[in-house]
């Protein structure tokens, strides 16, 4: 009541405008976890928010590998769309893409490192999966930022494309095939001057590895 005598002062004295009014008021109501609302994008409708007891896990939402993002489902659909961007030439939205699904296998694999890393001792066929789960999810990450490395040569961005390449090497190895195609592209763009892997004393680079697809 004192509060709201105040506030009453305030807006006959300096005429405050209604909306000002309103964020008053609504410091005198407390929040309620059970009432909390939050609003459809599409019809500016409220949606009433339903939240989860940690007493109640059968009300947990499980993630559907599907169509949850943080799955390797959810990163493999991101490639393909972008895979279809760089059909149609749009390169920047498989710029996004491949940001997207690069940061989502990034997060996986350290995710099941972690986990391997914590049972690892204790029940090593868990750990053993999750480490091959990391390795997995690992390549992919890799196949999307050599893929993203392509992408800004395509958009004549060389700048972006080199500390990519050198960081796919550096976590694939120099001599494993996308390794020696990161460097190839090192190559080509001039960052380095020797090839890798040398053929037979010709001094001969190997054949470009620049195709999109």
């Amino acid at each position: 009541m004192v509060l709201t005598k105040a506030i009453r002062f305030v807006y006959s004295s300096f005429g405050l405008t209604l909306p000002i009014m309103t964020a008053f008021t609504l410091l005198q109501e407390p929040l309620n976890a059970q009432s909390q609302e939050t609003i459809d994008s599409e019809n500016s409708t409220p949606i009433p928010v339903q939240p989860i007891q940690p007493t109640q896990p059968e009300n947990a939402r499980p993630l559907d590998p599907q169509n949850s993002l943080l799955s390797l489902p959810g990163g493999q659909r991101l490639m393909s769309e972008a895979d279809d961007a760089i059909g149609s030439e749009n390169y920047d939205l498989a710029n996004q893409k491949l940001q997207e699904a690069r940061q989502i296998f990034n997060q996986l694999s350290n995710f099941h490192s972690q986990l391997a890393a914590s049972f690892s001792g204790i029940d090593n066929r868990l750990a053993d999966a999750q480490r091959t789960k990391a390795l997995e999810t690992a390549q992919m990450r890799d196949q999307a930022t050599y893929q993203l490395a392509l992408v800004h040569r395509a958009q004549n961005q060389p700048e972006l494309a080199v500390p990519l390449l050198v960081q796919i090497i550096s976590s694939q190895q120099p001599t494993r095939d996308l390794g020696k195609k990161a460097y190839q592209q090192l190559l080509e763009l001039g960052f380095v001057d020797i090839p890798y892997p040398r053929n037979s004393g010709d001094g001969q680079s190997p054949a470009s590895s620049q195709s999109l697809k």
